[in-house]
């Protein structure tokens, strides 16, 4: 109900997303509002609806939203996956209250420290994941080991990997580079169980010699804005140069289909939403502007990773190079 394009986007991408005969989606937010976007669809048995009579907006503070606003539609999604009567939940709303609501619900993965936020970067080969994107932004070596660890079996499960490259993102790739934090992981990953490579530097993200990148919450928060402000800018100023000629014109319409291709690799809907990992249970946080295909993606992701049982991989992980 908090995001940025209101509920009827979100509602068309749940639909959307039972294209897949094995998901159900509860709904939860206005019941009015709800069943005014899903018109026909309203009586779908696949399809529930839970009525929130508040809603948590981007402007409030997430523990203020966690005191006044026990009835919003966040607060309850959390506590129907911690009631265990829905396997994951997916919201575009406030991140923070997401975060803080997830937590408090449904509490850490034993073992696990700091939760973490994992997205899916495009690169020249496949993609690779990252974490922390956000969530923790002043973090210890072990916390960094963790993100690792968690971001390592959400590889193995949505990309089909063995033994995914783990890379630790620094300032230079020799061993001795980068800050204490980063010394101090890298010696921890490099006698880890995990498949370390060592250090990358920023210009080897988009590369796609690694599978995981590691950093603290900061560094990968700026990354991740970066990432999305450059593919937006460069989808534009491509626009610009080729509405300034007529032979521009002329290629952009033999290459078209080229164009649409590289628009589709780069833009965030495609990867849906960004996992909360280290919960006892599945969370997805979305972009506060998530399209209904985002939505729909996100969901996908989150049946994925629920049905595959991403929480026993990490803890199986975590046990086998226990530090």
């Amino acid at each position: 109900m908090g995001t940025d394009l209101g509920a009827a986007e979100l509602v068309d991408g749940a639909l959307q997303a039972l294209s897949r005969d094995e998901i159900t989606v509860t709904l939860v937010g206005d019941e009015q509002e709800i069943s005014d976007a899903l018109g026909s669809r309203s009586s779908d048995s696949r399809i529930e609806v839970v009525h929130a009579t508040q809603v948590i907006t981007m402007d409030d503070s997430p523990m203020d939203a966690l005191r006044k606003k026990k009835d919003s539609s966040m607060i309850l999604a959390f506590d129907l996956l911690k009631k265990g009567q829905v396997d994951a939940a997916v919201s575009a709303g406030n991140s923070g209250a997401i975060m803080a609501s997830a937590i408090r619900y449904l509490g850490r993965l034993k073992g696990i420290q700091r939760p973490a936020i994992v997205n899916v970067f495009p690169t020249q080969k496949k993609p690779v994941v990252m974490a922390d994107v956000g969530a923790n932004v002043d973090c210890r070596a072990k916390h960094l080991y963790q993100f690792g660890v968690m971001a390592a079996a959400f590889a193995k499960i949505m990309f089909g990997l063995d033994a995914p490259r783990v890379g630790l993102l620094s300032n230079g790739a020799e061993e001795g580079k980068g800050n204490a934090l980063v010394k101090k992981t890298h010696a921890l990953l490099a006698d880890s169980t995990l498949n370390f490579i060592g250090n990358i530097e920023g210009c080897d993200t988009f590369q796609g010699n690694v599978d995981v990148i590691v950093c603290d919450g900061f560094v990968g928060n700026v990354c991740l804005k970066l990432s999305e402000g450059l593919a937006e800018s460069l989808l534009s100023m491509l626009r610009e140069e080729i509405s300034q000629t007529f032979k521009a014109k002329i290629g952009y319409f033999l290459a078209r289909r080229a164009f649409a291709k590289f628009k589709k690799r780069v833009d965030y809907a495609e990867t849906g939403g960004a996992p909360l990992l280290g919960l006892n249970e599945t969370a997805i946080i979305c972009h506060g502007r998530s399209n209904a295909t985002a939505i729909k993606n996100a969901i996908f992701v989150a049946d994925e990773l629920a049905a595959n049982r991403v929480n026993d991989l990490i803890l199986e992980m975590l046990a086998e190079g226990e530090i």
